[in-house]
């Protein structure tokens, strides 16, 4: 394995954006681009190697998944796009059957790397993936709730007008309509988040969580709403994810990780915070739960394992 490897299948926004993202971080050597549209990923490769003088000196280039086998990472972005007013979960049919394409193609070669999934909906297609490749779990993992919790730091930090980099907060479930906020948690540099907001002299803490909440788990429909997809902040989110990865830092994400009897679920993939380093999900994190909210993940589990259920896996 060649550990400064990695490989993005799929070459629209999101794929050349997290591809964008990476180059700028210089995490890799090698970048290999795979679409179903040769064409469409040399374009994307020529593109983005043409600045390679102002950052540093790698290899971009549109490849074919021969150039899997001796890659750290494989990022799956291939999929049909949400449109505006639809949900991920409406996405399943389309795209788990594109998964059953790729999966395939990726298990014939001796790839001993970590098998990433950004394609929505990512839970599922989580799961499906680690079904159809066989992989060990600790090896396949989604890109998860990671944006959306970037998603509240950033709004909470302009509510409460300080830095996002001082929010400690976390969104967990499912990457859509039913995930939830951890409030019960989250707190700024130690400070609990309710006595931090007595200190700024909010309080409204009841309405504003619930308006903020609201406005994370809406925001995708209102950026597709305004501009027709979403690619930047989940590049960014990505690149954050590939850094662990390759750096080994074993850092606290909340990746969708295949779930063994953590809050009493499995058969299922959810996003859950997670340590990830260089052998993927190092440790599943079961973090404390207010009843509330251990109620709202296990509604948001059983959501998924209705999908799930209706799914022809292996």
């Amino acid at each position: 394995m060649n550990p400064r490897k990695a490989a993005i299948i799929g070459c629209g926004f999101v794929g050349s954006s997290i591809a964008f993202s990476l180059i700028q971080k210089g995490l890799f050597s090698e970048l290999v681009l795979i679409d179903a549209n040769r064409d469409k990923a040399e374009g994307e490769a020529m593109d983005l190697s043409h600045g390679l003088p102002y950052i540093a000196a790698m290899d971009v280039y549109a490849g074919t998944y021969d150039d899997v086998a001796d890659c750290a990472l494989v990022i799956v972005t291939a999929g049909a796009n949400q449109k505006p007013g639809e949900t991920r979960l409406e996405l399943i049919g389309k795209n788990v059957a594109i998964l059953k394409s790729i999966i395939p193609q990726i298990t014939a070669r001796p790839f001993g790397g970590i098998l990433m999934i950004v394609s929505n909906p990512v839970d599922v297609l989580t799961y499906a993936a680690w079904r159809i490749s066989g992989y060990p779990a600790h090896r396949v993992m989604g890109s998860g709730t990671v944006l959306d919790t970037a998603r509240l730091k950033y709004l909470l930090g302009e509510h409460l007008q300080v830095d996002s980099r001082s929010i400690h907060a976390v969104i967990i479930g499912e990457h859509g309509d039913s995930e939830l906020a951890v409030w019960s948690g989250a707190n700024v540099s130690g400070i609990p988040l309710p006595h931090f907001c007595q200190l700024q002299g909010q309080h409204d803490y009841d309405s504003a969580t619930r308006r903020l909440y609201e406005s994370v788990r809406d925001s995708a429909y209102e950026i597709i709403r305004r501009k027709g997809a979403t690619y930047y902040g989940i590049a960014m989110a990505v690149g954050r994810i590939a850094e662990c990865i390759v750096k080994d830092e074993r850092a606290v994400l909340p990746v969708s990780v295949v779930l063994g009897g953590q809050y009493g679920l499995q058969g299922l993939s959810l996003s859950i915070p997670s340590i990830v380093g260089r052998r993927g999900v190092e440790q599943i994190l079961e973090i404390p739960l207010a009843p509330e909210e251990q109620d709202a993940l296990s509604a948001s589990a059983s959501q998924l394992l209705e999908v799930i259920r209706t799914l022809d896996l292996p």
